[in-house]
């Protein structure tokens, strides 16, 4: 049994899930919290939970054939078939209900500080940030990939222990009360909003629910904790207005507790700016492109000052801090030309700031754009798409290569713009823009590669790293392809 994993008493899941044993022992030890049967270890208690595609309760045999000790549903029928009297059977209600309940209980148990923070672009690279900074001094616990759901969150926490200081939340939504929810669930000392913006509209149907959405983190916190504010955002700004406890905040004015000034772009090299916190200034050095990574640097600097973290660490900790896959990442191609991979995902207002950034780095070379749909806009879809297209017309690329159900309003935003149908290609299997580009990249050229996660794009980034040879100049590993 791995006694590293969160320990629960029966009696303790029974009154935290607010749950009533139907079958097995009444008393009872559980090492380990499972929700995937593949991956129970004897001694889990393993949560059957329900999806749109699949049923939990569905794979118990399963589960206790791996040495599960308990067993949390919500359908009372199951424990009547179950044989093994020794696997404790807990009914509740909603079994993920029931799980972020027991990791609310698990965070509890240590007096730990917890960052919570959401947005609706550059949550990841804060997140990263953020622990790069304190991570310098402090044992620090974080959201690893994108575990940023309800069922992500809880598992994340119930990593935790008494071994961290500090535990850095990331948390995400696409439905009304998420937030709400999470925010229960982790029970944040500080929060953090990055920005308010037009993302998973499909979902919310506009950016007013949006706000109200991502507000919910603010409005869902102890009073006694600390929200981080962008006062350069109007949505996060109005979603602050209602607390009364502490605020930090950031922006790229002077009237605020962090900002910056002086803010070179150094190319390939990065980028530099003055980190400004009250009465002190340090310059800081990053190995990472686009302006709007200097609101997420403000931001998890704001978050490592409201824990009480220096200034000089915080410099140190924003210079080695390096971009993850797919998230701004800077590939040299053997040929000298070089490839920006943004392709984890998109939304309006992370493809304007990969275009504008792509554009700082070209200067007088060729630009080229492969670009797949942003997803989950709703009604707005063909509207922002069009947006899309016509910005990109302002930028000065070569050839614009798009993919999606969207591309051909995408195509004729850029028509509309002024980009001559001649530079405008739709990819597809027999056509990836390969071809196109080891007829015309030359050295010193820039491709950009973004698109909305469900799009794939990283496979065209793959293709072209496979073609030209590459070397990553800013990511958090160094590889040859």
């Amino acid at each position: 049994m791995n006694y590293d994993s969160p320990k629960f008493l029966l009696h303790d899941v029974l009154k935290a899930a607010t749950g009533d044993l139907i079958a097995g022992a009444s008393e009872g030890t559980f090492y380990g919290i499972s929700t995937d049967s593949r991956l129970v270890k004897e001694g889990n208690l393993f949560i059957a939970l329900k999806g749109e595609k699949y049923n939990g309760h569905d794979f118990i045999k399963q589960a206790m054939q791996r040495g599960a000790a308990g067993i949390i549903v919500s359908d009372p029928k199951v424990g009547e078939n179950l044989t093994d009297k020794g696997v404790a059977v807990i009914k509740v209600s909603d079994t993920l209900i029931a799980l972020g309940d027991l990791a609310h209980e698990w965070r509890k148990r240590f007096p730990v500080t917890v960052i919570g923070l959401t947005g609706s672009s550059g949550k990841t690279t804060t997140k990263e940030m953020i622990a790069a900074i304190v991570g310098r001094k402090k044992n620090v616990l974080k959201t690893e990939g994108n575990l940023n759901n309800l069922i992500g969150l809880p598992q994340t926490i119930f990593h935790l222990t008494g071994q961290h200081d500090l535990a850095v939340l990331e948390m995400g939504t696409n439905t009304r009360g998420e937030i709400k929810r999470l925010t229960q669930i982790a029970a944040p000392d500080i929060g953090l909003i990055t920005n308010i913006g037009q993302a998973h509209l499909a979902g919310f149907g506009s950016v007013d629910v949006v706000r109200e959405e991502k507000g919910d983190l603010f409005l869902n916190m102890s009073p006694s904790g600390t929200v981080i504010v962008n006062i350069d955002d109007e949505a996060v700004a109005f979603c602050a207005e209602r607390w009364t406890g502490r605020k930090v905040t950031f922006s790229m004015g002077p009237n605020a507790d962090v900002t910056v000034k002086d803010i070179k772009i150094n190319g390939i090299k990065g980028m530099s700016f003055n980190l400004v916190i009250g009465e002190n200034t340090q310059k800081v050095e990053m190995k990472i492109v686009g302006l709007h990574h200097v609101n997420n640097a403000m931001a998890a600097a704001a978050a490592a000052f409201a824990v009480g973290v220096d200034i000089k660490t915080i410099a140190e900790g924003l210079a080695e801090f390096r971009p993850f896959s797919g998230r701004m990442e800077m590939i040299k191609l053997r040929n000298g030309s070089f490839l920006l991979d943004d392709s984890y995902n998109a939304n309006p207002a992370s493809v304007r700031e990969a275009l504008m950034t792509l554009k700082d780095l070209k200067v007088h070379h060729n630009g080229y754009v492969f670009l797949g749909d942003m997803l989950e806009l709703g009604t707005q879809s063909e509207e922002m798409h069009r947006k899309i297209g016509m910005l990109i017309a302002t930028i000065g690329i070569k050839a614009l290569f798009l993919q999606g159900d969207f591309s051909r309003v995408t195509a004729a935003g850029a028509m509309e713009g002024g980009l001559l149908p001649e530079k405008i290609f739709f990819l597809s299997d027999e056509d990836n823009g390969i071809n196109y580009l080891k007829e015309n990249l030359k050295k010193g050229d820039w491709i950009l590669v973004k698109g909305s996660r469900g799009m794939k794009m990283e496979e065209i980034v793959n293709q072209i790293c496979e073609k030209f040879g590459s070397d990553k100049t800013n990511g958090n590993n160094k590889t040859v392809h």
